[in-house]
């Protein structure tokens, strides 16, 4: 098995159960000419984070990392009416980019992209004392890892779904001498969730079209 076949399964994945339309599709293209790092969740994550959001009924949804907001709008279509997103993004490039797209979905109503350090907004929310978060979809520079879930276990309730993307870094997880600062953030994060008693967590390996990887599914208790 190689990233060949790994592409084909994931693209017919997406063919059969995935369909794009014009808002997804245009979001992927206006972020590659734009010049994003091409980083994004596929087609196949995409709805997976959706129908995750969806099984929590979520009203409100938070998101680290809106890069394009290509994962923005699969998780905000997700909401329950009246529902909230708030995406947090430390690029001022990819926030206007995103927000064109999102805007461009018809959802610029729903979803709230601040600009600035994730750390940063994440006190903000704090202070802000606002209801908490039914599902958190994190997708930010790895280093902060532990202290992003840290910080979204302040914003969250018994029940709330807390997704990390990115954790196995194509195997290096397991590699305590790396020398990788990501590397050594999710094995942080890792250490941080077999002692943290707040929550029950597992973290799963994928391949697909973005490679060798995978994510960590987080349950606050």
């Amino acid at each position: 098995m190689n990233q060949e076949q790994w592409t084909k399964v994931d693209t017919y994945i997406a063919d059969q159960l995935v369909p794009q339309d014009a808002a997804l599709t245009q979001a992927q293209a206006d972020s590659v000419a734009a010049g994003l790092p091409t980083i994004s969740v596929s087609a196949a994550q995409g709805k997976f984070l959706h129908l995750l959001a969806q099984m929590q009924n979520s009203r409100r949804i938070l998101e680290m990392g809106t890069l394009g907001g290509y994962s923005t709008i699969w998780l905000a279509r997700a909401l329950q009416p009246g529902g909230k997103l708030i995406s947090l993004e430390i690029e001022p490039k990819h926030a206007t980019v995103a927000r064109a797209n999102v805007a461009r979905a018809g959802l610029e109503k729903t979803v709230d992209i601040r600009l600035g350090a994730a750390l940063d907004s994440l006190k903000i929310l704090a202070s802000e004392k606002g209801e908490p978060f039914d599902f958190i979809f994190i997708d930010a520079d790895k280093t902060n890892i532990p202290e992003y879930v840290l910080g979204a276990l302040k914003l969250s309730r018994s029940g709330t779904v807390i997704v990390v993307d990115n954790v196995v870094r194509k195997g290096k997880l397991c590699d305590p001498a790396s020398d990788d600062a990501s590397v050594q953030g999710v094995r942080r994060l890792h250490d941080l969730l077999a002692t943290e008693p707040r929550i029950s967590a597992t973290t799963v390996q994928t391949v697909g079209a973005k490679g060798y990887d995978g994510f960590t599914l987080i349950r606050v208790k």
